[in-house]
């Protein structure tokens, strides 16, 4: 019994202060966070102070700036909002400098179905792993199969399965299986 409750007590500290945020590979080498819908931007301009907005990103990945009007910002970093606002607003302010500001992580939802304590959707401020995702959702039910767990990661044709087996990690075997979650990624618990 204390066996167990050692290893449960490991996988929660694991599962807590493990891996931080990561940075997607559509960043670059740069390791800069990159904008999607959903977060809230805080946008500036220097000198400006009826140009000061904290604007959500749309689902089309764009947000309206007054004076330039929509901008596409997702999958962008912050540098390269930045510099498209500097550019546009040069035209009404000679020399602007601006400001760009991911106040709020909107973005960083997953979903954990199925057979755990609380099932729904989480937003977080950091990607987590999917031992983390099954933490916060409350842990596994008695039901649960917990050698079935899989990963639903994207939509329509391109949709993977990614198998996770939670009797094998928490005798801490395969635990390359303890990926990093994805945007929209749904862990389906049979």
């Amino acid at each position: 019994m204390k066996k167990v409750l050692f290893f449960l007590g490991l996988l929660l500290l694991i599962a807590l202060f493990g891996p931080g945020i990561a940075v997607s590979e559509e960043a670059g080498t740069s390791g800069d966070y990159l904008i999607y819908p959903s977060d809230v931007l805080e946008i500036s301009v220097y000198g400006e102070t009826e140009l000061t907005r904290k604007l959500v990103v749309r689902p089309d990945g764009k947000i309206s700036f007054p004076l330039i009007g929509d901008i596409k910002v997702a999958r962008h970093s912050t540098q390269a909002v930045k510099a498209t606002i500097d550019k546009k607003m040069s035209a009404f302010i000679p020399e602007a400098s601006s400001t760009v500001i991911v106040e709020q992580l909107g973005s960083l939802k997953y979903y954990v179905i199925g057979d755990v304590a609380r099932p729904g959707m989480f937003n977080v401020s950091t990607q987590v792993t999917v031992l983390q995702s099954l933490s916060l959702a409350g842990g596994l039910t008695t039901f649960a199969d917990e050698s079935s767990i899989i990963i639903i990661r994207g939509h329509g044709k391109d949709t993977r399965k990614i198998p996770f087996d939670y009797s094998q990690v928490k005798k801490g075997k395969h635990l390359e299986q303890n990926v990093l979650l994805d945007r929209g990624d749904v862990v389906l618990v049979p």
